[in-house]
């Protein structure tokens, strides 16, 4: 299983830091492991899931890699699932 989880950085809803979850396998891979960590399908966007800090040790325990965000973006890329948001979107 290669599902990653970068640090919670990002300030997103609730005054929450939020992390980005993803896999280097594939998106099913990805949706699987999200299911067992209980983040709702709405929570995807793309080629990730947005999860906020609460859930981060969690994931970890479950068995995803933390790793910084450069590492998961070009992991991301390399696996060919990075998904880029169309110009005007």
């Amino acid at each position: 299983m290669t599902v990653l989880i970068d640090p919670p950085n990002w300030p997103g809803p609730r005054g929450l830091l939020w992390s980005h979850l993803v896999s280097d396998a594939s998106l099913e891979e990805l949706h699987a492991f999200a299911s067992r960590l209980g983040v709702p399908p709405r929570a995807f966007d793309r080629d990730h899931y947005d999860v906020p800090e609460t859930v981060y040790d969690r994931a970890v325990g479950l068995g995803a890699e933390a790793v910084s965000s450069q590492t998961l973006v070009r992991r991301l890329i390399a696996a060919g699932l990075r998904r880029r948001r169309r110009a005007g979107s």
